[in-house]
């Protein structure tokens, strides 16, 4: 039997920055379907980030996401009864997508701020090559460092 056919999705821009990066990463932040509640959040966040750095928020966003993206991950693979964790590169979409996915949830994993607080001091952090994003990236890295021996079982 075939695989079903994984279609390319086509993501909306925000309005404000027109850029389909943001708007995903909207999405991510988005609980429940409140849209409007998300892009609040974003773009409060964006506003503080402007403040604090006195640099472009765009410039720290993308710096961040680059900071945060893994460029190499294990999987699991089993082979004569043993479990692998076997390392490969990510995917560009997969990149994003883990490192945005990190970056929100560092930020709801902190207490006593309003999220729009806790994105900019992610993101910020992120941008500096710190936090738990970061961290989170670093030990996927060193993971895969650690089971290279078994890289020759990628598919």
């Amino acid at each position: 039997m075939r695989k079903k056919r994984v279609y390319k999705k086509y993501h909306q821009p925000d309005p404000n920055y027109a850029r389909v990066d943001v708007g995903r990463f909207i999405n991510y932040v988005m609980v429940d379907g409140k849209k409007t509640i998300a892009r609040k959040a974003v773009y409060d966040a964006f506003d503080k980030i402007k403040k604090q750095t006195k640099k472009e928020p765009m410039e720290i966003f993308e710096q961040a996401l680059e900071n945060a993206s893994p460029m190499i991950e294990v999987f699991s693979k089993r082979i004569g009864g043993a479990n692998y964790q076997v390392p490969r590169e990510v995917r560009p979409s997969r990149r994003f997508m883990l490192g945005v996915r990190w970056i929100v949830n560092a930020a709801r994993s902190k207490k006593g701020k309003p999220i729009a607080e806790k994105l900019a001091d992610e993101i910020i952090a992120a941008s500096k090559n710190e936090g738990d994003a970061v961290k989170k990236k670093q030990d996927m890295h060193r993971q895969a460092e650690a089971n290279r021996a078994f890289a020759h079982f990628a598919r």
